[in-house]
């Protein structure tokens, strides 16, 4: 036995995973009760316990074997679905300590699976419970980084990509509350971006829905939101396994405008994002004609656009050449509608 599991019985605590999850199943129970206060205090101080326990201290490694039957005994005892439902009644400090345990639970494996991975997928509605813990501005957070930890699990991100809860994004992508409108934004790219086969299944089965809600972000009036989203969908847009979707989605005018509009934005690092994507309607050889249409009756405004892109000379070669190459691109559309006329 350990110096830190010798202390441990020496002070009264549980060491057996039995005994452990007992306490902390008992102790969560009581927050139901009316003594509360006391309850809290006991809340915090096994949570607190059995973060030591999985990530061991400045002298003790933890006890793998330990740390795994505490993970099935979790399960077993249904408390992780005390620890999601009870954590808007618990305490800063035990919030902490609780998503610390939850990071190092989700990783346990039982043979080649993850017990409390298989847990929450037999329990989908507690991931839906802490999207919409974005709402509880004391918890949302919390929950974040508990989202997050789940996403990393490609069956867990699946399930909130098709959820209901998934469109609640949208929405938190323009809270008024920077750091939670922060995490959010956050935890939407990590869906789009952690399991590219899932995502580009997903975007192909929900296209229209997503896109018209994916417009609206890029048109808010919300800077945060117009330079995330941009950025994001550069990012997960020219994945190759989504190079179906993009072939789709750079055919139509109606997501063309709106990237054409933060060309102009304020923003240098909106502007280049948006170069980004712009750059690819262009560059298609299999343009449709509203495509080339828009492109040409805006040409003189996007050409002064692209030309007064914000970059520095010699930084960035490759950005430069692109631009010369978009630019000699719409002169030659623009060319080619003059000689028809």
């Amino acid at each position: 036995m350990s110096f830190f599991f010798k202390a441990a019985v020496s002070k009264g605590r549980p060491t057996s995973p039995v005994e452990i999850v007992k306490l902390i199943k008992e102790s969560l129970l009581a927050l139901d009760t009316k003594t509360v206060a006391k309850a809290l205090e006991d809340v915090e101080k096994n949570i607190s316990f059995l973060r030591q326990t999985l990530v061991g201290d400045r002298e003790t490694e933890p006890n793998q074997e330990l740390v795994m039957q505490i993970a099935i005994e979790i399960c077993k005892e249904d408390v992780l679905s005390l620890f999601v439902h009870k954590l808007p009644s618990l305490g800063w400090e035990a919030r902490k300590d609780l998503v610390n345990c939850w990071c190092v639970l989700l990783w346990q494996k039982v043979g080649l699976n993850c017990c409390c991975v298989q847990y929450l997928e037999n329990h989908v509605e507690l991931l839906d419970f802490l999207v919409v813990c974005y709402n509880n501005i004391e918890i949302a957070l919390n929950c974040g980084n508990m989202l997050r930890e789940c996403i990393k699990h490609e069956s867990l991100a699946k399930y909130i990509l098709e959820s209901a809860s998934f469109e609640l994004f949208f929405k938190y992508a323009e809270l008024p509350n920077f750091d939670i409108a922060s995490d959010a934004l956050c935890t939407f790219k990590d869906l789009l971006t952690k399991h590219e086969m899932v995502v580009s299944q997903f975007l192909g089965s929900h296209y229209e829905q997503f896109f018209e809600l994916y417009a609206k972000l890029l048109s808010s009036t919300n800077y945060l939101t117009r330079r995330q989203s941009v950025k994001f969908l550069s990012e997960f847009l020219l994945e190759p396994p989504n190079s179906h979707i993009m072939k789709r989605y750079i055919l139509e005018v109606r997501y063309l405008k709106p990237v054409m509009a933060l060309l102009k934005d304020s923003s240098k690092n909106i502007k280049i994002c948006a170069f980004h994507i712009f750059k690819v309607f262009v560059a298609n050889p299999n343009k449709s004609q509203d495509i080339i249409a828009v492109l040409v009756e805006n040409h003189e405004e996007l050409l002064e656009l692209i030309h007064n892109l914000p970059m520095t000379r010699g930084e960035d070669e490759q950005l430069e050449e692109e631009v010369e190459l978009i630019v000699k691109e719409i002169e030659r559309l623009s060319r080619g509608a003059n000689v028809r006329r």
